[in-house]
């Protein structure tokens, strides 16, 4: 497919999406938790209507397009139907003719739409559910769809009617084979506007495409097959999706955790669009910390934007627990009297994806930059742990504002179980451009600065005043720092110069210091005169 074509496709999805929400609007739930909640599942419903009919065709041409397609699908018997599993490799919902786009559309006049049209997603969660379900640390499975209709409170059938008339107007067909750029680009869209959860412990965090693509690019430098990659902070999955893209959909299995609901209907989202409907399963929305579900699963790869500072001050206790003592080896952060909100959970996460790392795995973990030099405490002591076990990679220092929510520097840890003793610390924090996000600046990377970080790190490049190659033991000589700028030469440039240019510039100096002192002198005296002339009125 050609930029062009692809470039048309975007902007027809972007306007799908738009029109979606000019009906949300129009009803009442313009920017609201609610709208959020209408777009992504009829978003969804689209997709998996349209992904089924793709598949259709192209396992059985022969069944024709439009109403004669419809009026094979009504014909088939049961077992037929099922048969069609086989076709699609068992990774793609299975609508029965009745739950299709054109037959809703055709009965969108009937009494009682809006719950004709909610009874059918509810349906098609039901018998999708091995395939799409997300799992409770408990084991409940969270069903695909549920009813949208709940979330306007009068008029549901104009409501529902007015999102399947935008719906027919679109054919995802086109995109299917559109790649990972592609569908990047409309998730990103798609949840621009609804990134901010203000319910739970901790949310969904969307971390930039540039920090994303770095921390996969680096971490996958050569082809690999068969990994397993994890996010115990999943967010809505854009590391995981870098990392998966980079090792290949077909060459991975994804696991998550996170404790937002809302977090983990993005991810499942992601994982649709991406091709990787095989790792739903793995998906689990809980609390990592303290109910890590995947606590005897040793991982290839580990990707993670942490939250930083949270209040988990409930779980201390908890977490304090001798079963606890191996995953968290460098203790659990204070509770900051006046503001626990504050607890620095990141370093938990830290030390709860080096215990979870397999024998030749390796992390890539977005932390506050402050963690690479903290002189003492959990911070430190986890910085020795990486250095003893022999696993520290490198540290990139990202420019600030690289993300837009928040003006707090950010680096990114680079962990390797095989790694030879060879340690990248980059400073990268004068690259990009500041642009204007909404309220909020942010610093935005080229693409060619992008590959100069890859580059250097992948290649253990030393760069004057960018980049340094060190060892353990330079490390340790160093309080254990890893912030590239301490290992930086301090440089002192030579001049030859003659006796007699170095005696005219002594003079120079001598003059300047003579006429300086001399103004220094009178400025005393104007001071003290002024000074006794108040003490005296």
């Amino acid at each position: 497919m050609t930029a062009d074509t692809t470039t048309q496709h975007i902007i027809k999805t972007k306007n799908l999406i738009d029109e979606l929400k000019t009906v949300c609007a129009g009803h009442g739930l313009g920017n609201s938790g609610k709208e959020f909640d209408v777009i992504i599942q009829i978003f969804l419903y689209k997709y998996l209507n349209d992904k089924f009919t793709y598949e259709v065709k192209k396992a059985h041409p022969e069944w024709g397009t439009g109403k004669k397609l419809e009026e094979k699908l009504n014909s088939l018997s049961d077992d037929d139907y099922k048969k069609l599993e086989f076709d699609f490799d068992n990774v793609n919902a299975i609508l029965k003719p009745y739950q299709l786009l054109p037959r809703v559309f055709d009965i969108q006049n009937e009494p009682d739409f809006a719950k004709s049209f909610d009874d059918i997603l509810i349906d098609i969660g039901a018998e999708n559910n091995t395939l799409f379900a997300v799992t409770t640390p408990s084991g409940t499975k969270i069903q695909l769809f549920h009813r949208i209709s709940n979330n306007v409170d009068d008029q549901k059938d104009a409501f529902v009617r007015a999102l399947i008339n935008k719906l027919v107007q679109y054919n995802f067909e086109d995109i299917m084979e559109e790649g990972f750029d592609f569908f990047s680009t409309i998730f990103e869209y798609l949840i621009h506007d609804y990134n901010n959860d203000s319910g739970g412990k901790y949310a969904e965090y969307y971390t930039p495409h540039a920090v994303a693509k770095i921390m996969a690019a680096i971490l996958v430098p050569e082809p690999v097959k068969n990994k397993t990659i994890f996010d115990p902070s999943a967010g809505s999955g854009t590391l995981l999706m870098n990392l998966a893209h980079a090792i290949g959909a077909d060459n991975c299995t994804v696991y998550s955790q996170d404790i937002s609901q809302k977090s983990s209907d993005l991810l499942r989202l992601n994982l649709i669009l991406n091709n990787l409907v095989h790792s739903i399963p793995n998906v689990i929305k809980g609390n990592t910390i303290t109910d890590p579900y995947h606590r005897d699963h040793k991982f290839d790869y580990i990707v993670s934007n942490p939250p930083f500072k949270l209040d988990f001050s409930d779980d201390v206790d908890t977490l304090a627990k001798k079963e606890n003592k191996e995953r968290f080896f460098a203790g659990i952060p204070n509770v900051p009297k006046k503001a626990k909100n504050k607890m620095a959970i990141y370093s938990m996460f830290l030390q709860h994806i080096m215990h979870s790392l397999n024998d030749t795995g390796k992390a890539a973990v977005v932390v506050p930059t402050g963690f690479i030099t903290a002189q003492s405490g959990i911070d430190k002591k986890i910085r020795e742990q990486m250095i003893a076990r022999k696993m520290l990679a490198g540290v990139i220092s990202m420019p600030s504002n690289i993300f837009a929510t928040t003006g707090t520097n950010v680096s990114i840890v680079f962990l390797d179980k095989t790694n030879d003793g060879k340690v990248v610390l980059i400073d990268a924090s004068n690259l990009g451009t500041t642009v204007k996000d909404g309220k909020n600046q942010k610093t935005v990377l080229q693409p060619k600065e992008e590959q100069r970080i890859i580059d250097t790190f992948v290649n253990k490049e030393a760069v004057d005043d960018f980049s340094v190659v060190v060892t353990y033991d330079e490390i340790k000589a160093k309080n254990y720092s890893l912030s590239a700028g301490q290992y930086f030469e301090i440089k002192i440039e030579y001049v030859d110069i003659t006796a007699e240019e170095f005696a005219a510039k002594m003079k120079y100096f001598e003059s300047n210091l003579d006429s300086l002192f001399a103004e220094s002198k009178s400025l005393e005296t104007e001071i003290s005169s002024q000074f006794k002339d108040l003490c005296y009125d």
